[in-house]
């Protein structure tokens, strides 16, 4: 209620037209392309790798608040620029963007917490999830399940998907294992 009165001024105001929402997912796209595009060349040019996102990857298990534990310049290169200069080209509103990339702080946050918890709505709306993340953190996923926070299509379509299923552990929880083609 507070943010349609901080976005569009009242109830009546038709502030949201058809094209500015047609609009506003092609920019998500843009988003979502650039950011699956940066993460995976970090992946594939030795150096970067090696000086830079592998100290994303010294976490082995995943948990939450690693989800943004990264080098200083690539929190700097791809999250601050990366974000700013996907905000400024895609011309989304100010209200947009930072709902936007609120949501995608918390879906990242959820991606690394290692939880697969009952009712989790992210389980629900997206196929890169808790368990399709861990297998990317895990050492023979690592150039494998790069599509992260929202779409798996990418891993799909470049051939770093990697299957895994979840295994329910004696002592209670589950855990993501590499299926065995």
């Amino acid at each position: 209620m507070m943010m349609w009165s901080a976005a569009c001024g009242s109830y009546r105001d038709a502030c949201v037209t058809e094209d500015a929402v047609y609009e506003q997912k092609a920019s998500f796209e843009q988003i979502k392309e650039t950011t699956i595009l940066n993460h995976s060349s970090q992946y594939k040019i030795d150096f970067l790798y090696r000086h830079i996102h592998s100290q994303h990857h010294r976490l082995v298990v995943p948990y939450a608040i690693g989800a943004l534990y990264n080098h200083p310049l690539e929190g700097l290169l791809l999250d601050t620029l990366g974000g700013a200069l996907s905000f400024l080209v895609s011309g989304i509103t100010t209200q947009t963007a930072v709902i936007f990339f609120c949501f995608a702080v918390i879906k990242t946050v959820d991606d690394h917490s290692g939880l697969w918890l009952p009712g989790n709505i992210f389980h629900l709306f997206f196929h890169n999830n808790t368990a399709y993340h861990d297998v990317h953190h895990q050492f023979q996923g690592l150039k494998y399940n790069y599509s992260q926070p929202f779409f798996s299509i990418w891993d799909r379509l470049l051939g770093t998907h990697m299957p895994y299923h979840l295994v329910k552990l004696p002592e209670g929880g589950f855990e993501a294992r590499l299926k065995k083609d």
